[in-house]
């Protein structure tokens, strides 16, 4: 369960006024430990004499540790350094901007997940295929090998899949696998939610899943060849349109 109201008050006293906020990582991937903690993104907006003037505001503001008996890593981008991310392939931005678990939002929230649309490309398939490869090098390093990495590994290759497929950023294992319909899911995912003791596999599984993590990157990639996706975004003038008018609104 998240705790609303708690994440509420780190919203309330964030330095700057903030587009919006939301729950990233384990809880919104669908897997979260009972002592997992709570990622909250978001975008900020630095006033305008910080934009303009001499000493620049926080582009970048960065929170971790334990508060309200719950531990809590805040990552928020003023809205130029976020509205950059999401023209390049970055889908963690993206997954941010769509999560369900909404925190924090305003009407510009939405315009934002509209115009976002227009960035999503078919190139964001290999920000997905780089994060695969990180995650299953994690997971082959281990010994015994650990299924927190490998659950990562099958979340990020089916969120790829998934948007190269319909455009639509969907970042829940589980809602992903209702349609990929991987037999093993649902117990590495058990697995992960009893804790250490049983949290890694046994080594006579490596096998398998290597093959399959092969399938699936093979997967993506056709994905992403046969996508419908555009070649680039074209979101930029949309963007740039928004970006100006919230700062001459927090003039």
């Amino acid at each position: 369960m998240i705790p609303y109201d708690k994440l509420q008050r780190h919203v309330d006293n964030h330095l700057y006024s903030l587009v919006f906020a939301t729950v990233s990582g384990a809880h919104l991937y669908g897997f979260p430990s009972a002592n997992s903690d709570f990622d909250l993104r978001g975008v900020h907006l630095l006033p305008l004499e910080q934009v303009v003037g001499l000493d620049p505001g926080e582009e970048t503001v960065e929170k971790n540790g334990m508060y309200d008996g719950i531990e809590i890593d805040l990552v928020t981008h003023d809205a130029k350094k976020f509205f950059g991310l999401m023209l390049k392939k970055n889908g963690y931005v993206l997954e941010q901007l769509f999560s369900p678990l909404v925190v924090h939002t305003t009407p510009e929230h939405e315009q934002l997940k509209a115009i976002a649309k227009d960035c999503i490309t078919r190139h964001h398939s290999h920000h997905y295929l780089g994060f695969a490869a990180t995650q299953w090098e994690l997971f082959r390093k281990e010994n015994p090998p650990k299924v927190k990495p490998l659950l990562y590994v099958y979340r990020v290759l089916l969120t790829g899949i998934h948007l190269m497929r319909t455009g639509e950023i969907e970042a829940n294992l589980l809602k992903l696998n209702e349609t990929a319909k991987l037999p093993y899911i649902d117990d590495l995912v058990e697995r992960k939610l009893e804790g250490s003791e049983k949290g890694h596999l046994e080594a006579t599984n490596m096998e398998f899943h290597e093959r399959e993590y092969e399938r699936l990157v093979a997967e993506l990639e056709l994905a992403s060849e046969k996508s419908t996706l555009p070649e680039r975004a074209s979101g930029k003038e949309a963007l740039n349109d928004l970006l100006v008018r919230l700062r001459i609104s927090s003039s």
